[in-house]
Order: C-alpha cells, then sequence, then structure tokens
C-alpha cells in the first residue's frame, strides 16, 4: 500500500441514504441544479457561499425558517458579516426537539466512576446551573471560566454559561496555575468553576492548591463553583465558595429560557498560542458554531441523533468543543477523563466497545501506539458498532492506514481530517460518498474555499504550498480578546497575502481532489493533536538559574511521530541534573504535554537582527529543506550558531539513514 491507494470505498446504498446525499438533493432541487458529484457540490458551496449557509440553515431547521434574505453583507476578509439580523443562541439548538428519556450523555472517568444523563437530566442540570451563574450577576458578555477535567460538569458549565449569553473558556486542571491564569485571566473571568483533582495514569492528581493558586490570580472574581470529583474538601478559596452538587439541587426560580443573542454573539474563547508573548484569545460566536457544527458533523461524518460519538479529548484541545458540537445533532457523546493507555494500551478501545459507540476519534499517536504495543482491537473487542474511525491532531502516515485496514478487514473507514483551533473546525476532510485514501485527506470541506499558495500567492497543484482560505467562513473568529482595533487580528491571518487567510500548514493538492498535510508551516507546537505555545517553555525554563536562552521546535516525522527537542544555552554543562530540574519544572508549572522529547546544549541560539528566534527556519531544516531557501545568513545576528543547528540537523538525519532497516 502506497500513498494514494484506495483502501475503502462507500457502500452506494449507504451513501445514498447519508444526511450529505439528502443535502444534496435538496440544493439541487431548490436552485434546479444538477451535480456531478461531491467536488461538483463542493465548487459551488465556496462560489456562493451565502447560498450555501442558507442551504444550511434550512436542512438543520436552525431557529427559524426559512433562512433570513441577508446572509453575509460582504465577502471581504477580514470583515466579513454574517446573519446580521439573526438572534439565536447555541443551547437553543441543542434541546430542540429531544427525547426526554433519551441518552444525552455517559462520562466514564478512570476510576470506574460511570455518570449518564438523559437529555431532560442535562436540561435540568443546566438550568440549575445557569440559575446558580445569573444570581452571582452573570449576564451577557461576562466571563465564565473552568479549570476541569473532560467530565459532565463542564459540559453543563459551558451549556449554562452560553444559555445566558455570557462567554466560556476552559483550561484542564493539569495545567498549572500561571499556565492556565495566562489564558483565562486575558478575559477578567466573573466566575471560575473547578475540581479537587484527577485521575489519571492510576494515580490520584490533587489539584485543589493549583485551584486556590489561579483563583488568586484572577482579581476580578467574584465566586468559586467548586466540583468534588474525588471526595476532597476545598481548599481556602480568596472568594466565596459554593458546591457544585448543592447548585444543582436546586430548582430554578423559572422555567429555563434561553437568551437569544446576535449571530456573532461570543460564545466561547479558545487559545492557540503564537511564538511569543502571552497565549493568542480567539473569540467564536454563537451562530457560527451552531452552522459549522451541524455540516461538519452531521454532512461529513454523517452524526444523527442514533449515533454516540466519542472523541479522546482534554477541556484544552479544540476538538472538546467539537465533541460538544454533537449534541446539536442529538447525537449521545461519551466522555473520558482519564489516560488512553491504563490499565491497558486497549483501553480506548474497550471504552467504545462497552458503550456501543458508532463514531470513535483518535489522534494518530495513539493508533500508533497500539500497533507498536501489538493491540489487537478487532479481534479482542466487540466493535461492531463502530462505523467510522475518525483521527486527526497531525497527518496519518501510510502505516497507519495500513495497519487499520489490516486489523478490520477494510470494513471501518478511517477518515482524516484537519483543520484548527482558529476555525473551530475542520477545513479538509472525509465525506460518507467518496472513497479514502492512504495517506491523504479525502477533500476540502464544504463551504471551505481551500487553496494551496506559493511564496508569491500563486497556487500551486501537486506540489507543496501553503494552506490558505480564499472565501470567508462563518467560523473565522469574531475577533481576538483585547484586540480593539483588529490589528493583531490581520497581523495572524492575513499578514502574508492580504484578504486571504493564511493557516499555518503545509499542503499539496493532489490531481483527484484530495489532500495532503505535511505539518505547520509557523512555529506553534503542535503535540498529540494540542498546540503549544513556544513562548510558556520559553518562560519557565529561561528563568531557571543557570539557564541563558532556549530554543524548541516541533518536527513531524515520517513515521507519523512527533518530535519535541529543547535546545538550551546553559552557564554550566548539560548533565542528568540540569535535564531533571528542567523536565520536572515544566511539569509542574505548565504540564506534561510541555516536557520536551529531548534537551540538547548549544552554544548560542541564532536570531533575526531584530532579536526573534529562528523557530520556523530550524524547524524546516530539521525537516529537510536546504538551509539557503529557509533563511538568509544576512538577516542572521550569529551566522555561527545557525551552522551548528544546520550540523546537528544533518547529523540526525545521518544517523536516522543509518538506523533505519535494511
Amino acid at each position: 500500500m502506497t500513498n494514494s491507494d484506495i483502501i475503502w470505498e462507500p457502500d452506494p446504498s449507504t451513501a445514498a441514504r447519508s444526511a450529505l446525499a439528502d443535502f444534496t438533493r435538496q440544493v439541487e432541487r431548490e436552485h434546479n441544479l444538477a451535480f456531478s458529484g461531491y467536488h461538483d457540490l463542493w465548487r459551488w458551496s465556496v462560489e456562493h457561499v451565502d447560498k450555501f449557509w442558507a442551504a444550511v440553515w434550512n436542512f438543520y431547521h436552525v431557529n427559524q425558517i426559512p433562512a433570513p434574505d441577508m446572509v453575509l453583507t460582504t465577502r471581504n476578509m477580514p470583515g466579513a458579516k454574517w446573519f446580521p439580523d439573526v438572534r439565536l443562541n447555541f443551547v437553543e439548538q441543542v434541546f430542540t426537539a429531544r427525547q426526554p428519556a433519551a441518552t444525552a450523555l455517559i462520562a466514564a472517568a478512570e476510576t470506574g466512576d460511570i455518570e449518564t444523563l438523559t437529555w431532560r437530566d442535562l436540561q435540568e442540570r443546566v438550568a440549575a446551573i445557569a440559575d446558580t451563574l445569573s444570581g452571582l450577576g452573570v449576564k451577557p458578555g461576562d466571563r465564565v471560566v473552568g479549570y476541569l477535567p473532560n467530565c459532565t460538569a463542564a459540559v453543563v458549565g459551558f451549556l449554562a454559561t452560553a444559555s445566558l449569553g455570557a462567554i466560556w473558556s476552559c483550561c484542564a486542571p493539569d495545567y498549572a496555575a500561571p499556565a492556565a491564569a495566562s489564558r483565562l485571566g486575558q478575559l477578567e473571568p466573573a466566575v471560575l468553576i473547578c475540581t479537587d483533582g484527577y485521575q489519571f495514569g492510576g494515580r490520584i492528581h490533587d489539584r485543589r492548591a493549583e485551584a486556590a493558586t489561579l483563583a488568586g490570580l484572577l482579581p476580578t472574581l467574584s465566586a468559586v463553583v467548586y466540583v468534588e470529583r474525588l471526595n476532597m474538601e476545598p481548599p481556602d478559596f480568596v472568594v466565596p465558595v459554593l458546591d457544585w452538587d448543592a447548585a444543582l439541587r436546586c430548582s430554578p426560580v423559572s422555567e429555563f429560557r434561553v437568551q437569544p443573542v446576535p449571530f456573532d454573539h461570543p460564545l466561547w474563547v479558545l487559545y492557540s498560542s503564537g511564538t511569543t508573548g502571552i497565549p493568542k484569545a480567539i473569540v467564536h460566536g454563537h451562530g457560527g458554531v451552531v452552522l459549522e457544527g451541524l455540516k461538519s458533523l452531521g454532512l461529513h461524518l454523517d452524526l444523527t441523533s442514533n449515533d454516540r460519538l466519542f472523541w479522546y479529548t482534554t477541556t484544552n484541545w479544540m476538538m472538546w468543543n467539537i465533541v460538544v458540537e454533537a449534541l446539536l445533532l442529538g447525537a449521545s457523546v461519551l466522555l473520558y477523563d482519564g489516560s488512553p493507555t491504563h490499565p491497558a494500551g486497549d483501553q480506548l478501545w474497550q471504552l467504545a466497545a462497552k458503550h456501543n459507540v458508532t463514531v470513535f476519534g483518535v489522534g494518530p499517536g495513539y493508533l500508533a501506539a497500539c500497533e507498536e504495543a501489538g493491540v489487537r482491537p478487532a479481534l479482542d473487542t466487540d466493535l461492531a458498532d463502530v462505523r467510522l474511525l475518525a483521527v486527526t491532531g497531525s497527518p496519518v502516515p501510510v502505516s497507519t492506514y495500513r495497519w487499520v485496514h489490516h486489523e478490520f478487514d477494510g470494513r471501518l473507514p478511517l477518515m482524516s481530517m484537519s483543520g484548527g483551533t482558529d476555525v473551530v473546525s475542520a477545513l479538509a476532510t472525509g465525506t460518507p460518498t467518496l472513497p479514502l485514501r492512504s495517506g491523504e485527506i479525502t477533500a476540502p470541506a464544504l463551504g471551505v474555499a481551500i487553496d494551496a499558495f506559493d511564496a508569491d500567492g500563486h497556487p500551486v497543484r501537486g506540489e507543496v504550498g501553503e494552506l490558505v482560505i480564499t472565501e470567508p467562513m462563518p467560523t473565522m473568529p469574531v475577533r481576538l480578546w483585547n484586540d480593539p482595533d483588529g490589528n493583531r487580528y490581520r497581523e495572524t491571518y492575513f499578514d502574508v497575502y492580504p484578504g486571504i487567510w493564511r493557516h499555518g500548514d503545509w499542503v499539496t493538492l493532489t490531481e483527484h481532489g484530495g489532500i495532503v498535510f505535511h505539518g505547520r508551516s509557523d512555529a506553534t507546537l503542535n503535540r498529540h493533536g494540542v498546540r503549544l505555545g513556544s513562548a510558556d517553555i520559553y518562560g519557565i525554563v529561561e528563568a531557571l538559574p543557570g539557564v541563558r536562552e532556549s530554543l524548541v521546535i516541533g518536527v513531524d516525522q515520517p513515521d507519523g511521530t512527533y518530535w519535541m527537542p529543547l535546545f538550551v544555552v546553559l552557564d554550566g554543562e548539560l548533565d542528568d541534573r540540569t535535564r531533571a530540574v528542567i523536565t520536572d519544572r515544566l511539569r509542574r508549572d505548565a504540564s506534561p504535554r510541555h516536557v520536551p522529547d529531548e534537551i540538547i546544549a548549544v552554544e548560542a541560539i541564532p536570531h533575526t537582527r531584530t532579536g526573534k528566534k529562528l523557530e520556523v527556519p530550524i524547524k524546516r531544516i530539521f525537516l529537510g529543506a536546504d538551509p539557503a531557501c529557509v533563511v538568509s545568513r544576512d538577516a542572521v545576528d550569529d551566522p555561527a550558531a545557525l551552522d551548528h543547528f544546520i550540523a546537528l540537523a544533518a547529523e540526525r538525519a545521518a544517523k536516522k539513514i543509518h538506523d533505519s532497516p535494511r
């Protein structure tokens, strides 16, 4: 099996019954069209983005039917404004036309605890917490933040916040308090919902002290809502504390109602750290998330109220937000708080089997680890209900396609997709109506005008280019937080190609309409599907005695692994003790994900002449690029330091060739 081999083809009768097929027929009828296939539909969707998103609105009966006449005020980017006359609420769509006794959420913890909520249970809890937040003075536009793992409290807290028109943001409790505060503190939140701790890898992690420290770092807090997951008493907080369970037992003072808000009213804030400064806070709106969630999950994954979705994620990753979006379609969701490999490497497969999961999502690293550990999911577990294996987080190597194909005798499609926190969506994905090919993503997503540009802004085909989006999307950020004039927004996405969104990925668009991803083109780290900011690492490492400077990069390897080395300039020698100090401090003050795969001592870090570390050029050099093509020596403050990195990259490449099996 090689790149572009077809490894799975849809059953024609099943494809014809898919939501995508129904949607296609509806568009054809309403617009007197006849599409020759998916790519024809996609082309129409990006050439007529206003008509396409109106069609999604009507197909999924959003808010009011038909869609308003005014869909898009202008197609300019930035500046596109969607559905200017609409008022709606994400939570209203979640609870519309649900069966009260049907299962909405199942939450599994590594401790073995299982919690199941029906749609009635979920709505009652959301109403109770919304009433609690309202009693604390939370109103539209205020911020409520979570320091929570992937559990029902996180989902309920989010929905309750959104129902009031307030804004949600969350950070998992494996983040140290300063790292969490660098994100959540930007929002000046009114209320913090936090937990006592969690279990991971068989160990109990008491996070009460970190939660109390975090609250102290958020001076705008008026209250803390405390969730006991491990039956531990709350610590001393600097503000009044309310008990989560007590709040749930209180009946709302009035009938549960949601607050209608404008289409682009902020729903949540996610974080996509850059290479310098505090993490970038990205604001997404209610309406865009509703439409994009319905399209991405409903049309591309064919998710319906008959499905159960399980995607292994944490609340730090935008996939948590996409999992919650499954509720828009009435699907039930399995949440898991714990290690993917404890007590055994097949833990996630066992959960999928036990809870009758139909759509199962993981990262390619987990699949590679299963293969290496000799896990046999199809033989050792009953996965008959799983109809789709979805994967995202990094490019999927051909070997992983091969392994899944072999393990499941070609029955189970492995649908790879790629998108990002910035648009909280998939830009490239699969469909129920197209075959899957090894080593590439099937097609651009509907409504996403993907292209690949060279450095001069010219489209390229069959060769590596910058991933760009040439037409607006409803989930492009409403704005960046604390960016009143929009300058940072424009510099982040539109600085290279004016009027064109540059996403920061290297891609190749294939002759049959597929997309091959080669990794990030910028310096953002992407560890196990979670973006990390190098600035977070520098701030900790360079504060240590004896560390003068550091540089971290992330390199996608051909075998699907991810190598994240940390280069350090030290006053003394790099010994085991120094390595341990750096590792322990990163784990303690940031998270285990911030710990590098390797620590390498260097004499100097090269910079531009304006003082910026050469993260992107050095990353590309370690990916095998010609140094002369990625950095000009005239622009480097210390060419000798650059030469040392070039030599290190050459040594690593030679070693890999020498060590590879012959």
